[in-house]
């Protein structure tokens, strides 16, 4: 009795127990069926090849619209040892900005320094992702993270100005728009721009004032890669390995046929005895 109650509190080994009994009463009890019919062996084969068949169209639905059993989504992962940039000289090192592009003028002023980053930036082939895009709140999440953990801003501290992306090309491609058979990517590379934030005073019982970027500190920036993630995987694995089952008991079940309709053929070739 104790032992039964303990499985309430292993849920790992509660669902073991479980899947055991499903697979046991469902396939078991369709094997049972056609083997009491077909023979033990030919209702093995039987039983077997509905279930990979079942199994390998369920992973191509699974396969095709990103669903069911799924491996990691894709996220943006920090360039080892270049994620947080704080000037020129360290984005031409890290390869954002190419070596022989024109050098922004120098000045004081952060706004204008700022500025004059972004259009070399233009100039280097990155281009701003839109604020109202799917994929400018990803971004900047992903970079408030990296500048969080690095100690570099806390949270509340900073505000992301511009979101850049670069690269990402699908390959190969019929003509420019037809795209169905382009599996491979190129690299993709975002860059978050941040700017810290004016102090701001709390006092009790009113409402926080509003967060205002301050102008007399310089800009930083986030450089990131894309990982693409492996979320197709498993069901990729899952149809491969159903295909190759399936079509084995495919072809041992139509060997088996072709050797039956031999021995008939064969028995009634023999005269009957009198």
């Amino acid at each position: 009795m104790q032992a039964l109650l303990a499985l309430n509190w292993e849920p790992q080994l509660r669902g073991v127990i479980i899947i055991i009994i499903a697979v046991s009463v469902l396939c078991g009890s369709i094997y049972l069926i056609l083997g009491t019919n077909l023979g033990a062996r030919l209702g093995f084969l039987v039983s077997l090849s509905a279930l990979s068949g079942w199994m390998l169209l369920m992973a191509i639905v699974w396969w095709s619209f990103g669903i069911g059993l799924k491996g990691d989504d894709a996220t943006w992962k920090p360039m080892k040892g270049e994620t947080l940039l704080t000037n020129t000289t360290a984005m031409r090192e890290s390869g954002v900005l190419r070596d022989n592009a024109a050098a922004p003028p120098v000045s004081d002023d952060p706004t204008a320094l700022a500025d004059a980053t972004k259009a070399e930036l233009f100039d280097n082939g990155w281009h701003a992702v839109d604020a109202t895009g799917a994929a400018y709140g990803p971004s900047a999440s992903a970079a408030g993270v990296f500048v969080e953990e690095d100690g570099t801003f806390k949270a509340g501290t900073y505000q992301v100005v511009n979101v850049y992306d670069k690269g990402g090309d699908r390959y190969p491609k019929l003509g420019n728009s037809i795209d169905f058979i382009a599996f491979l990517h190129k690299p993709r590379w975002n860059l978050v721009e941040v700017a810290p934030l004016l102090p701001q005073r709390t006092e009790p019982g009113r409402a926080p004032a509003r967060a205002e970027i301050d102008k007399t500190q310089p800009h930083f920036y986030v450089y990131m890669i894309r990982n693409l993630g492996n979320k197709r995987v498993p069901a990729a694995e899952i149809a491969l390995g159903s295909a190759i089952v399936f079509f084995s008991t495919c072809y041992l079940l139509h060997i088996r046929d072709r050797r039956v309709a031999l021995n008939r053929s064969n028995a009634l070739a023999v005269p009957a005895a009198n």
